[in-house]
């Protein structure tokens, strides 16, 4: 019997892929023979990335994107394409969140800034969908094709404080499973669509509002490894064997499902 888990010469497209977790799973696929075309805006740490893999003897290059512009992303798509000659993965991992769109412990809903609100839905949200139209394109035209969003714990439960990230995030959760329904009855099984959760990880992004600068937890953070069965944060690696399922032969019959990686997190009750 073939091994399921083998992703070999798959062509892997994803975007915000010089981010903690994105240049974990950038590598990771890269060892396990995949073709990487890595997605971001900074091209210096781009780059750098990608050159750091090839200089291990895997396969990888930088392609300078943003995820809300369409025009970019199909000229992003038309040099894989050439490259490459196909698409076989999308992993959508840019995303992010900034101040304005949270709302600080001695603030109300009242004083959300509406215009922070909205950059954060257009990179989670149109982050997600624009690329996915672009990337899905070519992948209906082959038949066959594996989209993996990244969803956030924010998504299944709302966070004090973090609106606009959680609002977004819950909106990915739900394009992933309308999108599922809307390959496969169009253009047949080859086409999948699935998310991942991750719980809490620190990342650049959260570091400062999990930690404080000595290493010690803020209160928040104390609170969330309250929340969190297994007494930890998330290491990067440990996203790895879902991502690693999904984009292989052995999920070949799962579609429009979000799988929780978060150590607990979501069960926990009381």
């Amino acid at each position: 019997m073939k091994n399921l888990f083998e992703i070999k010469n798959r062509v892997v497209v994803i975007t915000g892929g010089t981010g903690v977790l994105g240049s974990c799973m950038v590598e990771y696929l890269a060892e396990q023979g995949a073709k990487v075309a890595v997605l971001a805006r900074n091209k210096e740490n781009g780059e750098k990335l990608v050159n750091g893999i090839k200089a291990k003897g895997f396969e990888a290059f930088f392609l300078q994107s943003d995820v809300n512009d369409k025009v970019i992303l199909e000229q992003n798509a038309q040099d894989i394409v050439a490259k490459y000659g196909r698409i076989d993965v999308l992993i959508n991992a840019a995303g992010g969140n900034m101040a304005g769109a949270t709302i600080g412990p001695d603030k109300t809903i009242f004083d959300l800034d509406v215009d922070a609100f909205k950059t954060v839905v257009d990179l989670n949200l149109f982050g997600t969908v624009i690329p996915t139209m672009v990337f899905a394109k070519v992948m209906t035209e082959q038949k066959q094709g594996n989209i993996i969003n990244i969803s956030s714990e924010s998504a299944l439960r709302p966070l004090t404080r973090v609106v606009g990230y959680g609002a977004a995030k819950a909106a990915v959760t739900n394009f992933t499973k309308y999108l599922a329904i809307e390959l496969a009855t169009k253009y047949g099984e080859g086409l999948r669509v699935n998310a991942m959760a991750p719980g809490f990880f620190i990342s650049e992004q959260n570091r400062s509002l999990l930690t404080n600068p000595d290493g010690s937890l803020t209160a928040r953070g104390n609170t969330i490894i309250a929340h969190t069965p297994f007494g930890r944060f998330g290491e990067p690696e440990e996203l790895l064997g879902t991502l690693h399922w999904l984009a292989s032969d052995a999920s070949k019959f799962v579609t429009g499902t979000l799988t929780v990686v978060d150590g607990g997190f979501d069960a926990f009750c009381i």
